[in-house]
C-alpha cells in the first residue's frame, strides 16, 4: 500500500477506540440491573465522589460538554436518580445533586469494578498490566486535553 499510514493496523486510534466499545459493551448487562446507560454511570461515578456539584464541575470532569451532559442530566432527573437546583450564589449554575434513589444505587454498582476484572484471567492480563495501561492511557489524556 501506498499510504502505510492509512492502514487501519497502523492507527492508535482504532485499538482505543475497539477497546473502549468492547469495554462499555462489558458494563451493559450490570447497568442494565440498575437500568442506566453507561454515561449516567459514570455520572454517578463523580457524583458519589462529590455529591452537589455544578453541571460545569461534571462536564470538566468528563471531559464533557455541558450541552452534552445536560440531556443526559434531565433523563436522570425524570428517573428520581438525581435533581437539579440553581445555585444560590450564582443562579446561571446548576448544581446536581443525589437523590436517595442515586445514593442507594452506590451499593450495587460498587460490585461492577470486581465483576469486570473477575472475568480477566490472570495469566492473559495481569492486574500490573490493567495498572500500567491505566496510567498509560491517563498520560494520553493529560498530554491532548493540555492542548
Amino acid at each position: 500500500m501506498e499510504f502505510e499510514q492509512l492502514k487501519l493496523e497502523n492507527q492508535i486510534c482504532f485499538p482505543l477506540y475497539a477497546a473502549s466499545r468492547l469495554i462499555t459493551k462489558e458494563y451493559q448487562p450490570y447497568l442494565d440491573e440498575l437500568h442506566i446507560t453507561y454515561p449516567q454511570y459514570l455520572v454517578l461515578l463523580v457524583l458519589w465522589e462529590t455529591d452537589k456539584i455544578s453541571v460545569n464541575e461534571i462536564a470538566h470532569r468528563l471531559l464533557l460538554n455541558t450541552n452534552t451532559i445536560t440531556p443526559l442530566l434531565k433523563r436522570m432527573e425524570a428517573d428520581g436518580i438525581l435533581q437539579r437546583t440553581r445555585s444560590d450564589e450564582d443562579e446561571r449554575k446548576v448544581i446536581i445533586q443525589l437523590t436517595v434513589k442515586g445514593l442507594d444505587m452506590k451499593l450495587s454498582a460498587s460490585e461492577i469494578p470486581a465483576k469486570l476484572t473477575s472475568g480477566i484471567k490472570p495469566e492473559e492480563f495481569s492486574l500490573e498490566e490493567l495498572v500500567a495501561l491505566k496510567g498509560s492511557l491517563e498520560k494520553i489524556i493529560k498530554i491532548l486535553t493540555e492542548k
